[in-house]
């Protein structure tokens, strides 16, 4: 069986979209993960604050980790998002992904995205299907 780590590494090796966003896999273990990145002048929406969608991707990316990491493969079949700060330029975003249920063919995750001051800038459910596939 592949460690956590072995299947993120797999996982990125396809994942352009995750390399785009320059992610970082700060901490890893089995149905939990811990992502950085930083923004960049391409990830700002017309008010020069952080696009949402880099949030929300940026969870996304922790939310199939976190999932993925205990061997069987996970898509997600559903997910939000709330919003709750602005982020802008240069500052760092840490997505903190814990898994909450984890059953036979459903996972329920939570993620948490903090900025550098450690405020809370938004909050990401998501549900995953877990198939009987491994990595």
């Amino acid at each position: 069986m592949k460690t956590p780590q072995e299947i993120v590494q797999l996982m990125m090796e396809k994942d352009a979209f995750s390399k785009w966003l320059a992610i970082e896999v700060q901490e890893l273990n089995a149905g939990n993960c811990k992502l950085k990145t930083v923004v960049n002048p391409t990830m700002l929406n017309g008010f020069l604050i952080t696009h949402g969608g880099i949030s929300y991707s940026l969870s996304d990316s922790a939310l199939a980790f976190a999932a993925n990491s205990r061997g069987f493969k996970c898509v997600s079949v559903e997910t939000s998002i709330s919003h709750v700060r602005p982020t802008k330029e240069g500052d760092t975003l840490i997505a903190i992904a814990t898994e909450k249920h984890r059953g036979k063919t459903i996972g329920i995750y939570e993620v948490q995205v903090f900025d550098q001051n450690e405020k809370t800038v938004a909050f990401f459910k998501g549900t995953v299907h877990i198939s009987s596939e491994m990595w």
